[in-house]
């Protein structure tokens, strides 16, 4: 079996029923962030992620900036970040002006590690940023209690994992303050587009200050702070209303196709993603660990890539990246990136073409 084009590592899922609401707003000419469908969209994730409150802005990179300013992150503070995630998460931490402080993973489920995290906790500790990784939960019941004995505030990263659960709450509404993005490969998406979720009143508020020019919500024009122009438009907004009310739907695709490639890929010297008993992944990715074989991740990839299907390799530690230049060792970061794959994952993903990727696994092996 072959086919025409590439199978992709990832594609939005969009129906009419997006395709209604956003040409709903673009008759009722809601095309900036004045319009009904921001403030629909922002309850309705909300509810989604049983929360009281949630924030859109343009991206996941500007929801993490936004959560740091909420938690009042600022020059000579540090912030604690998993080595293993997007360099987004760091990056962050710096736009805020403040020092990302970089901690190994857990090699039994891949998020950053508590009892590295305590090594790295100075005076000048503000934060700790939990990364949900390729849609498996952090183990975050070690980081609360961290981040209270310490008086830290603990930030969920929860980009690749919009619907999961870590002992039956949702990611997200455990921390002080959740992210999440909805760039065009996330489990929902509006193309470009982030979103804050919290609890408190007071942090909400903060962060709606700073997403739109630091202007006063009560008082047009009288601007509070020096803020940024962190938006998202109802044309985005529109987009995501729709895919809030198709979630189940989209979490169910990504389960079933996990599914099939466990039940696919048995007895071949790789692993997928460990699931931990408290831990209810949405699988954003489908990973792939290279085990004891011949085989490197780089014939894996280059072997798949001329069956027509689209890989890519996991994120490269942070610390390793010359921008960051870190010169300790993160020995599990450093060994999943090197032997770990991400495999097409997509909820647009036909039956056929899943027994084509586990059946041209299977042959290169």
């Amino acid at each position: 079996m072959t086919f025409k084009h590439n199978i992709k590592i990832a594609e939005p899922d969009i129906t009419n029923l997006e395709t209604g609401y956003v040409m709903k707003a673009l008759k009722n000419n809601e095309l900036s962030y004045m319009g009904s469908y921001v403030n629909d969209f922002e309850n309705k994730f909300a509810n989604f992620c049983e929360v009281s409150h949630a924030s859109a802005c343009m991206n996941g990179t500007v929801a993490l900036h936004l959560a740091l300013i909420g938690a009042n992150v600022s020059h000579g503070d540090e912030v604690i970040v998993p080595a293993l995630t997007y360099v987004s998460t760091a990056n962050a931490v710096v736009h805020a002006g403040a020092k990302p402080v970089f901690a190994d993973v857990h090699a039994n489920h891949w998020g950053i590690n508590p009892e590295e995290v305590i090594k790295k906790i100075t005076p000048n500790t503000k934060a700790i940023i939990a990364v949900h990784l390729y849609g498996h939960p952090a183990d975050m019941d070690p980081l609360l209690k961290i981040c209270k004995e310490k008086n830290i505030t603990l930030i969920e990263d929860a980009a690749e994992a919009h619907g999961a659960r870590y002992k039956g709450k949702r990611v997200g509404s455990i921390g002080d303050i959740g992210t999440f993005s909805f760039f065009a490969n996330k489990i929902m998406t509006t193309g470009e587009g982030g979103m804050l979720t919290c609890d408190d009143q007071e942090t909400i508020d903060r962060i709606k200050v700073y997403t739109n020019h630091g202007n006063d919500p009560h008082k047009r024009y009288h601007h509070q702070v020096i803020g940024y122009n962190y938006r998202m438009t109802n044309l985005q907004a529109a987009i995501g209303c729709a895919q809030i009310e198709r979630a189940n739907e989209l979490l169910k695709k990504k389960k079933d196709i996990a599914t099939q490639y466990r039940e696919g890929l048995q007895n071949l010297p790789l692993s997928m993603q460990p699931f931990m008993e408290w831990a209810d992944p949405v699988n954003w990715m489908n990973c792939l660990v290279l085990g004891d074989t011949a085989i490197n991740r780089s014939d894996l990839e280059d072997g798949l890539n001329k069956c027509g299907i689209d890989t890519r390799p996991f994120f490269v530690p942070i610390p390793n990246l010359e921008i960051y230049n870190d010169p300790e060792s993160y020995p599990v970061a450093e060994s999943l990136s090197s032997r770990g794959i991400n495999i097409p994952s997509s909820t647009l993903l036909e039956k056929k073409e899943i027994d084509y990727i586990i059946q041209s696994i299977k042959n290169l092996f």
